[in-house]
């Protein structure tokens, strides 16, 4: 597309009126770009003659510069944030904020360097021996998950291929809503809540630094009692010979909000009175924007953060700001999901001092790339008209919705 430039009459500075001159407005595809006003140049020893005694506009005269107007009354409507400097949380040193759109470029190894964790592969054995117990197994789940997969991605969608906007969020809910049935023979499963959109806000100095993590963290499973220690004493113990992998050549802050006006607030998202004060699990559903898009190593990160914040609001409520060692760990798990891979991961918080690389650890289950269904297609994908992929649900693994039953249940058997 080509651009083209008109002539136009406009004013310039000058000392004498009645001069004009012409600048230059570009054309771009029919639409005139203006261009952009400078600020107005002062020369020693010229007077610019402007058109405010006359208090209307004259070409051939300069502008005017007003001073600024300011209200005897607070507008919102007109709201001008006063200067970083002069705010009454300003801090000289600056913090990092970890957020849900942070995309941790390090993945993984940033965030266990940040929470000073030991990553373990794999779930541990209380969560694997439940997921293999028929006893906790309900009948039929095959079906009804098929069924949700089908509702989720096909029934529901017009289109030939689904959007991860539409089934991601529906297939999780519908997840969450089987496990839910089962309350009638659980009984503890009724002492749970679930909300969405809870906040956080937490903070914590790893070497001379100060990180924060704030926000919106998905959905929440929270309960009247907490989930008990997986890792003994000896095991924790263990952690201090752990040496921590290095992020050289990347900063861990690389890529963290940085802000130099904060306050070191800690505050789980829970009003005083709330019966479920204890987090449980944290449902997270990678953004479907295609701008924030993650890597199943970013959202492993992600995972590992807000269950890490989770962990320490609860710490520091319970046990105060100082505290070090915590003789009750707490444990908070994750579970992450695309709309077809998810990502299981449980977090035990054993320490709160991450000034230094040395000493006590923390620990970090994670089990990866757990698909629970390879495509799911309205019509059968087809290539020189042989069918490649098959129309309907093909691939389904419910081996991985057990996973997610044995999360679910954990902490009540």
């Amino acid at each position: 597309m080509a651009a083209s430039i008109l002539p136009h009459a406009g004013s310039c500075l000058r000392s004498r009126p009645g001069l004009r001159c012409l600048s230059l407005q570009v054309s771009w595809g029919g639409r005139v770009v203006k261009p952009v006003r400078k600020e107005p140049l002062e020369i020693p020893g010229l007077e610019r003659i402007t058109y405010a005694d006359r208090m209307y506009h004259v070409p051939w005269l300069a502008r005017p510069t007003f001073p600024e107007f300011r209200k005897d009354w607070a507008d919102p409507g007109h709201y001008r944030a006063p200067p970083p400097e002069e705010m009454e949380l300003y801090r000289e040193r600056p913090s990092y904020v970890f957020h849900r759109s942070c995309r941790m470029v390090g993945g993984v190894k940033q965030a266990l360097w940040l929470t000073k964790s030991k990553l373990i592969e794999g779930l541990p054995e209380r969560i694997l021996s439940i997921c293999n117990d028929p006893a906790y197994q309900f009948s039929n789940h095959e079906q009804l998950v098929h069924n949700l997969i089908n509702q989720a991605c096909i029934w529901n969608n017009k289109e030939e291929q689904p959007t991860r906007e539409e089934y991601c969020p529906k297939l999780l809910q519908g997840l969450l809503h089987l496990c839910r049935t089962q309350n009638s023979k659980f009984s503890a499963l009724s002492e749970r809540s679930i909300v969405e959109n809870c906040r956080l806000a937490t903070f914590w100095k790893r070497g001379s630094d100060t990180y924060h993590v704030r926000g919106i963290n998905g959905f929440l499973m929270s309960a009247k009692s907490p989930l008990t220690r997986i890792a003994s004493d000896s095991e924790i113990q263990a952690t201090e010979q752990h040496t921590l992998e290095s992020l050289y050549p990347i900063a861990p802050a690389i890529d963290l909000q940085e802000v130099i006006v904060y306050e070191e607030r800690n505050d789980s998202g829970f009003k005083p009175g709330y019966p479920f004060t204890h987090p449980h699990t944290l449902f997270l559903i990678e953004p479907c924007s295609t701008k924030a898009k993650f890597s199943p190593d970013q959202l492993r990160a992600k995972m590992i953060m807000l269950a890490y914040g989770s962990a320490l609001a609860k710490a520091r409520s319970l046990y105060g700001d100082d505290a070090e060692v915590l003789e009750q760990p707490i444990v908070v798990q994750s579970i992450a999901t695309d709309g077809q891979l998810f990502q299981f991961m449980t977090f035990q918080l054993n320490t709160m001092n991450l000034a230094s690389d040395d000493g006590v650890k923390n620990l970090v289950w994670m089990d990866s790339d757990q698909a629970l269904y390879d495509t799911a297609l309205r019509l059968p994908k087809k290539k020189r008209r042989v069918v490649v992929v098959p129309a309907g649900i093909s691939g389904f693994q419910p081996a991985t919705f057990l996973k997610f039953w044995a999360m679910y249940l954990h902490g009540t058997v």
